[in-house]
């Protein structure tokens, strides 16, 4: 029975002796319902790292328990979170590094060693050598407490200033060094609280003017830190400029912000002022083009990390300031300084010098892209346009648009709502998309038909009249056409626009030969463009898959979709003795055409295609004559593609699309533009497009 019991007394003892080892190694701090633990080690370096090692976790409550309780007697936890959290967050300091940590000093209780810390910073990198005291209790070791702990200088009386130099956003600008997004000024509406007369009908009126909720205002002025005597931010709206209202005929736009504004300034507490902005000078004309910032987010700073943003920071959200956002950006300075208790510098831990961010200086012409947007801003679709030469893009035109600036003072929901709901999608980017091109494709497939040797273009394919099929296997379905002419040869059938002649020469030439060579010219592949661009295709799978498909494609109907830059790049090859030009947006002082695709076309190809496409700018009878000048040759192609949901579909959509360029090298400024306008049904078709483009280069050779 004795040993029995000694056995029982045994395993108490082992037990009492393992529950009082869990006890000396786990500390549990417990503060508003979280439990904090920490491993206590006999160790005082495996301490010091452990401590070290809290930091970037913001777990400065377990830290606390590792201090020394004398310590305490002078330091409460709050003193100590509220010293620590200041600092590590306020210069945020990440990947702390604590390296060849040796023993100093050894006494009896106390242990000081010396170590060597990196850690990176808002500020960059700062380095130093440090020492800490460590005290053995029965808890294990403890650190002494001292400021130093945190930097070799720092006294409980010293500061640590961070102060930062914010970085000027590049420009971007146009060929000719334009502004086309940058400094600007806007309007700043304000109310001072304790001016506000009859609150709630003056608060019902300014949400009235502005066009926003009075929970918005009311949530803005019963902020903390707003006094009866702040200025407090209400809303940014535009600047009006004197120069703008001493016009001869203001713009109606101009004349009714003049007029809220007047209202505004009526309400007692309202306060005008001045506030810089980032400004778009082409607004709605190049908004899918430039695109716009924003604030960053959490978000942001969460997939940026260690790439300068703040909080404070702005980042591009679409278009060229997304493209180039790290070029635009800059890097904003910084210092990190000790500072004593009379606000001196005592140290600088670390600096950086601000570098603005670079302008960026595209290729684009303002005044083109301004008046192909007036032209087109009520239509949905865009417009693309280039020096066929260089490659230079002189235009990219989304209608209709929104107002970029809007984003830069602040969009309400409710416009944000309008505008995603608007059928027109005004928000949506038409330029990058793929199109059913229509006939403006004609000239493609005659220069597929030339190089595969499958065409003849003397040959005459007889006059069918107006509607044809190859056999009776098409059953009831037909090719139709709108024009009847002879001899019915291939730069006929492009100046007549005749669907049954690309019909029957996409035939022969077969779907093998014109889906290769189609693939060669740029199909199902990205453009070597900056902006993506989508793919253009030839079919709704990897084929054209019957002989009808075949014989619409032909005439840029069937499947095939094509991006409006991609169709513009493969007309250039009609003025390079068959090399398709590089198409680049990044303005360069030398300007030389860089080929994409060399031979897409042979030169004596282009120089038959060249004799149609002249025809239908400059022949009477071409769909294009309505472009046709006495002084400048041009050359061109009109289409009109069908979008039916089936055979006997009357009420599907018309696309309408006009290609036209400069014919003649030696012409001073040379241009080829391709606008699209998704639905020209009803209001002239292809020649509704003709002459709103037209009107576009009267305007661009008379600059």
């Amino acid at each position: 029975m004795k040993r029995k019991r000694k056995k029982q007394s045994t395993q108490k003892s082992y037990t009492c002796k393992i529950f009082g080892l869990i006890v000396a190694i786990t500390v549990i701090a417990v503060s508003g319902g979280i439990l904090l633990k920490r491993t206590i080690t006999e160790s005082p370096e495996n301490t010091l790292m452990e401590y070290m090692n809290h930091i970037e976790k913001k777990e400065y409550e377990v830290m606390y328990t590792m201090i020394d309780s004398d310590e305490k007697v002078y330091l409460t936890k709050e003193e100590y979170i509220q010293r620590n959290s200041k600092i590590y967050e306020g210069i945020e300091v990440s990947d702390i590094k604590i390296s060849h940590v040796t023993v100093k000093e050894k006494k009896a209780d106390t242990v000081t060693l010396s170590y060597e810390t990196s850690c990176n910073t808002i500020a960059g990198t700062i380095q130093f050598d440090n020492m800490a005291e460590l005290k053995k209790t029965k808890q294990g070791y403890k650190l002494v407490w001292q400021d130093s702990l945190i930097f070799p200088d720092l006294e409980s009386d010293d500061k640590i200033s961070v102060t930062t130099s914010k970085a000027e956003r590049g420009e971007i600008l146009d060929r000719d060094g334009k502004m086309l997004a940058g400094k600007g000024v806007a309007t700043s509406v304000g109310i001072i609280p304790g001016k506000l007369e009859d609150r709630n009908v003056s608060i019902e009126k300014i949400a009235e003017l502005l066009e926003i909720d009075v929970e918005t205002i009311n949530n803005k002025l019963t902020a903390k830190w707003v006094k009866e005597d702040s200025f407090v931010p209400i809303e940014t709206i535009p600047k009006v400029e004197e120069i703008d209202l001493m016009k001869i005929q203001p713009e109606e736009k101009t004349l009714e912000e003049q007029d809220c504004q007047n209202k505004l300034l009526e309400i007692p507490g309202v306060m005008l002022s001045d506030v810089e902005v980032r400004t778009y000078e082409l607004g709605e004309a190049a908004a899918h083009l430039i695109g716009y910032v924003q604030s960053v987010t959490a978000e942001d700073l969460e997939n940026h990390p260690g790439e300068g943003y703040s909080a404070e920071s702005v980042i591009g959200r679409s278009g060229v300031e997304k493209l180039y956002e790290k070029q635009l950006k800059g890097k904003d300075g910084c210092d990190i300084k000790i500072l004593d208790s009379d606000g001196e510098v005592k140290e600088v831990l670390a600096s950086i010098f601000k570098e603005d961010g670079m302008d960026i200086r595209l290729t684009i012409d303002s005044d083109l892209q301004k008046s192909l947007y007036e032209q087109f801003k009520e239509d949905p679709g865009c417009s693309v346009a280039m020096n066929p030469y260089t490659g230079e893009v002189l235009a990219l035109v989304s209608t209709p648009s929104y107002d970029n600036n809007e984003f830069i003072r602040g969009l309400s929901s409710e416009k944000w709502t309008s505008l995603n709901e608007d059928e027109k999608k005004p928000l949506y980017n038409r330029f990058r998309q793929v199109w059913c091109p229509g006939s403006t494709f004609k000239p493609v497939v005659a220069g597929i038909g030339l190089k595969t040797e499958s065409i003849d273009p003397k040959e005459d394919f007889g006059n069918e009249g107006l509607a044809w099929q190859k056999d009776s296997s098409w059953g009831s379905y037909q090719v139709t056409t709108l024009h009847e002419y002879e001899p019915v040869i291939m730069k006929n059938a492009i100046i007549y626009s005749d669907n049954i002649y690309f019909a029957k020469a996409a035939l022969k030439i077969g779907s093998e030969n014109f889906m290769n060579t189609l693939n060669e010219i740029g199909f199902n592949q990205d453009m070597p463009f900056e902006i993506a661009m989508q793919e253009s295709t030839y079919s709704n799978t990897d084929k054209i898959e019957t002989e009808i498909q075949l014989a619409d494609s032909g005439y840029g109907q069937g499947q095939i979709l094509v991006n409006p830059l991609h169709l513009a790049s493969i007309y250039t090859s009609f003025l390079n003795e068959g090399n398709m030009i590089k198409p680049y947006l990044k303005y360069k002082e030398e300007a030389s055409g860089e080929t994409w695709i060399e031979n897409a076309f042979s030169k004596e190809n282009v120089e038959e295609i060249m004799q149609g496409v002249e025809g239908v700018v400059n022949d009477p009878e071409g769909t294009g004559y309505a472009a046709h000048r006495d002084d400048i040759l041009l050359a061109g192609k009109t289409g009109t593609a069908e979008l039916k949901a089936t055979k006997e579909d009357t009420s599907g959509k018309e696309i309408g699309w006009f290609s036209v360029f400069t014919a003649d090298k030696s012409v001073d400024k040379p241009i080829l533009l391709i606008s699209m306008v998704e639905n020209v049904k009803g209001i002239g078709g292809s020649g509704y497009v003709v002459k709103k483009d037209a009107t576009v280069l009267d305007e661009y050779f008379e600059e």
